[in-house]
């Protein structure tokens, strides 16, 4: 099974639970509908890495606020990325069907570490600059379902594991990149710097 690193413990994550179209702005950029209801699906431990691989010109980038679970309450935020064979979606969605294909391939889920986080109502902000430059900005504030309403939308069908990762939905700016590339994230709590991660692209 495929861990990450919590503070100072190695911690497993039986699957990711992850929202879409959860920033107004993104749903534009890919032409998609408003949403009547939360989109959710899920990502299992098998896509889980702390690596970020290039696959094809097909998968892009989307990096989003991610949170760890415990005792069905939140205990640690980081920084996830959702990658996403676009082209395989849109032929997935033009016909009715599932997205796993397109988004619970293995290595699909790109982790940082995590740190400890209750939260309480925090202003949350991630920043995302690839090869130096600002691609992405993610702010609670502009998430269309705040992160506890997730926490309790996802409890009325599913039950969690203890250090499961709900990643909350990625703002616009979602886009491709090649072996090489260097992506740095960096999360705000209060706009206080937590967390910063760089990834190249292997």
């Amino acid at each position: 099974m495929n861990s990450i690193n919590f503070g100072s413990e190695s911690v497993i994550p039986s699957k990711v639970v992850c929202v879409g179209r959860n920033y107004v702005e993104h749903i534009k950029e890919l032409g998609n509908e408003m949403p009547s209801s939360m989109v959710i699906f899920n990502k299992p431990n098998s896509a889980v890495t702390d690596t970020l691989y290039y696959f094809s010109e097909n998968v892009d980038y989307e990096f989003e606020i991610a949170f760890l679970i415990k005792e069905n309450s939140f205990t640690g935020l980081g920084i996830g990325i959702d990658l996403t064979n676009r082209t395989l979606q849109l032929l997935l969605k033009q016909k009715g069907l599932p997205w796993e294909r397109a988004k619970a391939f293995d290595k699909s889920c790109v982790l940082s570490e995590f740190v400890e986080f209750k939260y309480n109502g925090e202003n949350l902000r991630l920043e995302v600059f690839k090869n130096s430059t600002l691609i992405q900005t993610a702010t609670d504030d502009l998430m269309i379902y705040k992160p506890q309403d997730i926490l309790n939308e996802v409890l009325t069908f599913m039950s969690f594991e203890d250090f499961d990762v709900i990643l909350s939905g990625t703002p616009k700016g979602v886009g491709k990149y090649q072996t090489g590339d260097k992506f740095l994230a960096k999360l705000y709590i209060n706009d206080k710097p937590v967390l910063e991660k760089e990834w190249i692209v292997k």
